[in-house]
């Protein structure tokens, strides 16, 4: 299983939400792209990186931060927030991204993500974030009444190479995961899912590698503590 550590991206610093909220921030560091570098020292492999200004308005807003983190580590990497068109996904790719996380608009514009699946075949990723599994969008400010496991089969047959499934209730809370939609999403289609939302510890890495999901995405159980990274890089 892999394990990837995230860096959210809030006015270019390193900081957490609890439960989307970008009033209740903490921030962890002014330097994103040493907390990369921090991360590749142990033997992270894979990035997460959520522009959480952009994912708001809509529209690219830290990309002197995520250029710093591509030059400074050596990382496989993925963003997601505020990617709306086909021109923002073609310029974080000429910067050297190597995937893009599609997420309010897998709803609002199904075409876009069918074409930037077809144009950039393995390099699109589907970010659902569901309360409740309905799915919520812009910034997690609007909850849907779209089944998140419905709208997985569908972002399947469009061509997306992964699924990032975030259970928002849980995410930023330590809660630990939800194991029970998660495993159900992971088997109810053939393209990998990606646990996010609610790690606590390395009970919660264990039984997600117990239920054969293929990658999980932690953020402030690493940033507070609660997990130690290097315990769950030596369980992949």
């Amino acid at each position: 299983m892999l394990i990837i550590p995230a860096i959210d991206l809030k006015d270019g610093k390193c900081v957490r939400l609890k439960q989307g909220r970008m009033e209740d921030s903490t921030i962890y560091s002014d330097s994103p792209d040493e907390v990369a570098v921090g991360f590749q020292n142990i033997g992270v492999k894979r990035l997460h990186i959520v522009d959480l200004n952009g994912a708001f308005s809509g529209k690219p807003e830290n990309i002197n931060a995520i250029q710093s983190i591509i030059k400074s580590a050596n990382l496989i990497t993925e963003l997601g927030g505020g990617i709306r068109d086909l021109k923002t996904i073609e310029k974080y790719f000429n910067l050297g991204l190597n995937y893009i996380i599609l997420g309010t608009v897998i709803i609002e514009n199904e075409n876009l993500v069918k074409e930037a699946a077809k144009i950039f075949p393995d390099k699109i990723i589907a970010g659902i974030d569901a309360l409740d599994g309905k799915v919520a969008i812009k910034g997690w400010k609007d909850v849907t009444n779209i089944d998140a496991l419905s709208l997985s089969k569908k972002m399947e047959q469009f061509g997306v190479r992964e699924i990032i499934y975030t259970d928002i209730g849980r995410d930023g809370m330590q809660m630990g995961v939800n194991l029970e939609r998660t495993e159900n999403l992971q088997k109810s289609i053939s393209i990998p899912v990606i646990a996010s939302g609610g790690v606590k510890d390395i009970n919660d890495i264990k039984a997600l590698k117990d239920r054969n999901i293929f990658a999980a995405i932690t953020g402030k159980a690493v940033y507070e503590g609660t997990l130690n990274l290097q315990e769950a890089l030596n369980l992949q």
